[in-house]
């Protein structure tokens, strides 16, 4: 079988009201974590790479895997770029054989971003490609994006219309009050559900992407505190916020730092409780079972998109 992309995924999303869950990867033991969990509860899967995961691991790797992951799962998988920030990135992964690319040209003006996205959108079409640009800003830190609060900004539901419609894009990752990395909330978390209904009544049927999603459990906080490390003050997404959303006009659910964060938390405690033990299989072993129980959750409870694969 070979890669898909996310546009027959997100016309089934859309109608039954759940998310497709698009997971950030960077080595092989989190792909098979993830493509593992998906096949367990016969979930359609979006694996997506940044621009770190490109540095770090290089795109021919990754996309190497997946298509092992894609053979050995027999699954509905779409390779996605994440945060693509020129045109140039996206040419490049689309040429290399990615089905679905992200053009983020939010930190420009609205008549550059609807520019920028249009020349990758003319692009990847041609080559049957699916394209996700960015409205609004979301802060926080992850890999290459870093946006401060001062610069962030919620989307502007009167702007969409006229963006979807002179850039041809295929999906639309919004700010309503979700952000990058591990420290998204102070204080209660909250976020802008009257913009996303907004949204999806004036594009009615169109697919709604969110970033910065990732819920930072309480158990896996406390355990990476508990065994050396340090992340006060760490707030995610509350899961219930995630199926609502992905109840509205929501088709695409980002989720990378509770990822990481099952890795380092079983890498942690297992360090600390075996001392002696060098060999890498030793604790990426059970690293990737965490993190794949973990993925089997979020198909479950957050996205509601098990069974439908």
């Amino acid at each position: 079988m070979p890669l898909v992309t996310s546009a027959e995924m997100f016309k089934k999303a859309y109608a039954g009201g759940y998310a497709i869950g698009a997971f950030n990867v960077n080595n092989m033991e989190v792909i098979q974590a993830i493509v593992g969990a998906a096949k367990e509860e016969k979930a359609p899967l979006i694996l997506q790479v940044s621009a770190g995961a490109r540095k770090y691991s290089n795109p021919i790797y990754l996309k190497k895997l997946v298509e092992a992951a894609v053979e050995d799962s027999g699954l509905d998988i779409c390779l996605h770029l994440d945060h693509g920030d020129t045109f140039e990135v996206c040419k490049d992964c689309i040429d290399a054989g990615f089905t679905s690319v992200m053009i983020d040209a939010s930190h420009h003006s609205f008549a550059e971003n609807i520019k920028i996205t249009k020349n990758v959108v003319d692009y990847a079409h041609a080559r049957g490609v699916v394209v996700e640009a960015e409205l609004g800003r979301l802060a926080g830190i992850e890999d290459a994006v870093n946006v401060s609060e001062a610069d962030a900004q919620y989307t502007d539901p009167s702007e969409v219309e006229e963006f979807v419609a002179k850039t041809g894009v295929d999906s639309l990752a919004i700010a309503i009050g979700t952000s990058h990395g591990a420290f998204k909330f102070k204080g209660e978390a909250k976020l802008r559900f009257d913009i996303l209904e907004d949204i999806g009544k004036r594009l009615p049927g169109f697919p709604i992407v969110l970033h910065g999603a990732s819920s930072v459990p309480e158990n896996l906080l406390e355990t990476i505190n508990q065994y050396g490390g340090n992340m006060p003050g760490a707030k995610g997404v509350p899961e219930s916020m995630l199926r609502q959303a992905a109840k509205m006009a929501v088709c695409k659910i980002n989720i990378d730092s509770d990822l990481r964060m099952a890795v380092t938390a079983t890498i942690r405690k297992y360090f600390a409780d075996n001392p002696s033990h060098f060999d890498p299989r030793q604790y990426l072993g059970p690293a990737r079972d965490a993190c794949k129980e973990l993925v089997r959750h979020k198909l479950v409870h957050a996205l509601g998109c098990n069974g439908k694969a």
